[in-house]
């Protein structure tokens, strides 16, 4: 008897338990609004850094010239910089700085540089055809 009064508040127990869980747990916001706000402002502005980066990568005139040397149309490959995705176009910005770093600094030559840019610009041409 007592065992079996025992069951049923138990069970009441988790019943009333489960069924005010889900209300309480769906008045939570995991993000704020205000959270959401900044993390989409500072991914804007990640993206349009690295767009700048390349975009000024391959408007130096030593980019230019490989670009014609390569019969590579510039104002092809600078618009397909716009509709890579983030993640490509981190990774091709970052190739972009070093590779500009790199020639500054004395490291690589002009024509190393050219091959780098024709391969950039390749590698642009080929993510934007296989979307």
């Amino acid at each position: 008897m007592i065992a079996m009064t025992l069951r049923r508040m138990i069970v009441c127990a988790l019943v009333t338990g489960f069924a005010f869980a889900p209300s309480a747990s769906a008045q939570t916001q995991i993000v704020s609004p205000e959270e959401l706000q900044s993390a989409i402002v500072a991914a804007t502005h990640v993206r349009q850094t690295n767009r700048d980066a390349v975009a000024s990568f391959l408007t130096t005139p030593k980019a230019e010239k490989a670009l014609r040397t390569a019969r590579l149309d510039a104002a092809q490959v600078k618009a397909a910089v716009a509709s890579l995705d983030d993640g490509e176009l981190a990774r091709l910005a970052t190739r972009a700085q070093q590779a500009q770093a790199d020639f500054a600094a004395g490291r690589i030559s002009e024509r190393d540089l050219l091959w780098i840019l024709v391969g950039i610009a390749a590698l642009i041409l080929i993510i934007v055809a296989v979307d």
